[in-house]
Protein backbone atom coordinates (compact mmCIF):
# COMPACT_ATOMS: atom_id res chain seq x y z
CA UNK A 1 0.00 0.00 0.00
CA UNK A 2 1.57 3.15 -0.87
CA UNK A 3 1.64 6.31 1.67
CA UNK A 4 -0.92 8.87 1.06
CA UNK A 5 1.69 12.59 0.58
CA UNK A 6 0.82 15.43 2.38
CA UNK A 7 1.17 19.05 2.00
CA UNK A 8 0.11 22.36 3.77
CA UNK A 9 -1.98 24.73 1.59
CA UNK A 10 0.04 27.25 1.51
CA UNK A 11 3.00 24.78 0.10
CA UNK A 12 0.85 23.41 -2.70
CA UNK A 13 0.07 26.35 -3.54
CA UNK A 14 3.44 27.93 -3.70
CA UNK A 15 4.89 24.54 -5.68
CA UNK A 16 2.16 24.74 -8.36
CA UNK A 17 3.09 28.51 -8.80
CA UNK A 18 6.26 27.95 -8.83
CA UNK A 19 5.82 25.24 -11.49
CA UNK A 20 3.61 27.68 -13.93
CA UNK A 21 6.42 30.07 -13.41
CA UNK A 22 8.91 27.95 -14.70
CA UNK A 23 6.92 25.89 -17.50
CA UNK A 24 4.37 28.09 -18.79
CA UNK A 25 0.73 27.08 -18.24
CA UNK A 26 0.48 24.98 -21.61
CA UNK A 27 4.13 23.42 -20.44
CA UNK A 28 3.03 22.63 -17.04
CA UNK A 29 1.51 19.00 -17.19
CA UNK A 30 -0.47 17.47 -15.02
CA UNK A 31 2.63 14.89 -14.61
CA UNK A 32 4.90 17.50 -14.19
CA UNK A 33 2.42 19.65 -11.36
CA UNK A 34 1.78 16.14 -9.36
CA UNK A 35 5.77 15.51 -9.88
CA UNK A 36 6.62 19.03 -8.20
CA UNK A 37 3.70 18.94 -5.65
CA UNK A 38 4.75 15.29 -4.37
CA UNK A 39 1.10 14.19 -5.03
CA UNK A 40 -0.60 11.54 -7.09
CA UNK A 41 -2.45 12.86 -10.13
CA UNK A 42 -6.06 11.81 -8.65
CA UNK A 43 -5.03 13.57 -5.38
CA UNK A 44 -4.22 16.77 -7.47
CA UNK A 45 -8.03 16.05 -9.28
CA UNK A 46 -9.60 15.87 -5.60
CA UNK A 47 -8.10 18.58 -4.02
CA UNK A 48 -8.75 20.38 -7.66
CA UNK A 49 -12.00 19.34 -9.36
CA UNK A 50 -11.47 21.66 -11.94
CA UNK A 51 -8.38 20.81 -13.02
CA UNK A 52 -4.89 22.87 -13.96
CA UNK A 53 -7.00 26.00 -14.77
CA UNK A 54 -8.46 25.47 -11.45
CA UNK A 55 -4.80 25.08 -10.40
CA UNK A 56 -3.40 28.07 -11.93
CA UNK A 57 -6.63 29.88 -11.18
CA UNK A 58 -5.66 29.37 -7.11
CA UNK A 59 -2.12 30.33 -7.90
CA UNK A 60 -3.20 33.65 -9.52
CA UNK A 61 -5.57 34.67 -6.90
CA UNK A 62 -2.25 33.71 -4.73
CA UNK A 63 -0.18 36.49 -6.80
CA UNK A 64 -2.81 38.80 -6.78
CA UNK A 65 -3.44 39.06 -3.04
CA UNK A 66 0.38 39.36 -2.50
CA UNK A 67 0.82 42.14 -5.21
CA UNK A 68 -2.05 43.70 -3.49
CA UNK A 69 -0.22 43.64 0.22
CA UNK A 70 3.23 44.15 -0.54
CA UNK A 71 3.36 45.95 -4.05
CA UNK A 72 -0.54 47.84 -4.46
CA UNK A 73 -1.07 49.24 -0.74
CA UNK A 74 2.47 50.80 -0.20
CA UNK A 75 2.42 52.32 -3.21
CA UNK A 76 -0.99 53.65 -2.64
CA UNK A 77 -0.06 54.38 1.04
CA UNK A 78 1.71 57.55 2.84
CA UNK A 79 4.95 58.85 2.37
CA UNK A 80 7.57 60.24 0.21
CA UNK A 81 6.46 59.59 -3.85
CA UNK A 82 10.74 58.20 -3.55
CA UNK A 83 10.34 56.23 -0.14
CA UNK A 84 7.18 54.25 -2.35
CA UNK A 85 8.92 53.68 -5.02
CA UNK A 86 12.22 52.35 -3.32
CA UNK A 87 9.40 50.06 -1.08
CA UNK A 88 8.23 48.91 -3.98
CA UNK A 89 11.65 48.14 -5.80
CA UNK A 90 12.46 45.86 -2.72
CA UNK A 91 9.06 43.81 -2.91
CA UNK A 92 9.53 43.47 -6.63
CA UNK A 93 12.80 42.25 -6.52
CA UNK A 94 11.51 39.78 -4.27
CA UNK A 95 8.39 38.40 -6.20
CA UNK A 96 10.86 37.86 -9.31
CA UNK A 97 13.50 36.38 -6.61
CA UNK A 98 16.14 38.74 -8.26
CA UNK A 99 14.91 38.54 -12.14
CA UNK A 100 15.49 34.70 -12.17
CA UNK A 101 11.72 34.22 -12.26
CA UNK A 102 9.49 34.73 -15.27
CA UNK A 103 6.35 37.07 -14.78
CA UNK A 104 3.31 34.89 -13.18
CA UNK A 105 1.00 37.21 -15.40
CA UNK A 106 2.59 36.62 -18.75
CA UNK A 107 3.14 32.96 -18.25
CA UNK A 108 -0.50 32.61 -17.47
CA UNK A 109 -1.73 34.65 -20.15
CA UNK A 110 -3.31 32.32 -22.99
CA UNK A 111 -0.78 31.96 -26.20
CA UNK A 112 -3.95 31.64 -28.67
CA UNK A 113 -5.72 35.19 -27.46
CA UNK A 114 -5.58 37.71 -25.55
CA UNK A 115 -9.05 36.65 -24.33
CA UNK A 116 -8.25 33.25 -22.08
CA UNK A 117 -9.53 31.99 -18.73
CA UNK A 118 -7.32 34.34 -16.47
CA UNK A 119 -6.92 37.54 -19.19
CA UNK A 120 -9.71 39.60 -16.88
CA UNK A 121 -7.54 39.12 -13.71
CA UNK A 122 -4.32 39.33 -15.63
CA UNK A 123 -5.84 43.24 -17.22
CA UNK A 124 -7.02 44.32 -14.08
CA UNK A 125 -3.97 43.80 -11.81
CA UNK A 126 -1.52 45.42 -14.53
CA UNK A 127 -4.17 48.65 -14.38
CA UNK A 128 -3.99 48.31 -10.59
CA UNK A 129 -0.21 48.31 -10.77
CA UNK A 130 -0.39 51.12 -13.42
CA UNK A 131 -2.67 53.33 -11.71
CA UNK A 132 -0.91 52.58 -8.59
CA UNK A 133 2.51 53.87 -10.13
CA UNK A 134 0.91 56.66 -11.90
CA UNK A 135 -0.71 58.04 -8.55
CA UNK A 136 2.93 58.33 -6.92
CA UNK A 137 4.30 60.17 -10.10
CA UNK A 138 1.42 62.60 -9.79
CA UNK A 139 2.69 62.67 -6.37
CA UNK A 140 5.90 63.54 -7.39
CA UNK A 141 4.71 66.46 -9.80
CA UNK A 142 3.81 64.80 -12.78
CA UNK A 143 0.52 65.77 -14.72
CA UNK A 144 -1.75 62.76 -14.87
CA UNK A 145 -1.31 61.80 -18.72
CA UNK A 146 2.34 62.08 -18.08
CA UNK A 147 2.25 59.90 -14.97
CA UNK A 148 0.07 56.97 -16.91
CA UNK A 149 2.98 56.93 -19.97
CA UNK A 150 5.74 56.57 -17.48
CA UNK A 151 4.00 53.93 -15.09
CA UNK A 152 2.77 52.37 -18.49
CA UNK A 153 6.94 52.48 -19.55
CA UNK A 154 8.21 51.02 -16.38
CA UNK A 155 5.90 48.00 -16.56
CA UNK A 156 7.09 47.60 -20.08
CA UNK A 157 10.69 47.67 -19.00
CA UNK A 158 10.00 45.65 -15.98
CA UNK A 159 8.52 42.97 -17.74
CA UNK A 160 10.65 43.09 -20.62
CA UNK A 161 13.90 43.23 -18.64
CA UNK A 162 12.73 39.46 -17.42
CA UNK A 163 12.79 38.12 -21.10
CA UNK A 164 15.79 40.13 -21.47
CA UNK A 165 17.47 38.50 -18.51
CA UNK A 166 16.45 34.91 -19.22
CA UNK A 167 17.61 35.29 -23.03
CA UNK A 168 20.68 36.34 -21.91
CA UNK A 169 21.33 34.16 -18.97
CA UNK A 170 22.14 36.95 -16.46
CA UNK A 171 19.21 38.89 -13.86
CA UNK A 172 21.69 42.17 -14.89
CA UNK A 173 18.92 43.55 -17.47
CA UNK A 174 16.15 43.34 -14.62
CA UNK A 175 19.06 44.67 -11.85
CA UNK A 176 19.02 47.90 -14.28
CA UNK A 177 15.86 48.53 -14.55
CA UNK A 178 14.91 48.57 -10.65
CA UNK A 179 17.97 50.96 -10.36
CA UNK A 180 16.31 53.05 -12.66
CA UNK A 181 13.17 53.11 -11.12
CA UNK A 182 12.39 55.80 -8.97
CA UNK A 183 13.88 58.10 -12.09
CA UNK A 184 12.23 56.40 -14.83
CA UNK A 185 8.48 57.02 -12.41
CA UNK A 186 9.56 60.38 -11.00
CA UNK A 187 11.40 62.01 -13.38
CA UNK A 188 14.70 63.97 -12.37
CA UNK A 189 12.61 66.96 -10.30
CA UNK A 190 15.95 69.18 -10.72
CA UNK A 191 15.53 69.68 -14.63
CA UNK A 192 12.27 70.39 -16.31
CA UNK A 193 12.91 67.28 -18.74
CA UNK A 194 9.45 65.54 -20.15
CA UNK A 195 10.02 61.94 -20.06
Amino acid sequence: MGRTATIDEGELVARLGEAFRQFGYEGATLTLLAKVTGLQKASLYHRFPGGKEQMAREVLDNAQAWITAHILDPLRGPGEPSARVAAMVRQVDEFYRGGRLPCLLNVLASGESMQGPFATDIKAMMEAWIGALSAVAIDAGCDKRRARGRAERFIALLEGSLVVSRGLGTVQPFRDVLKGAALELLGDQRSSRDS
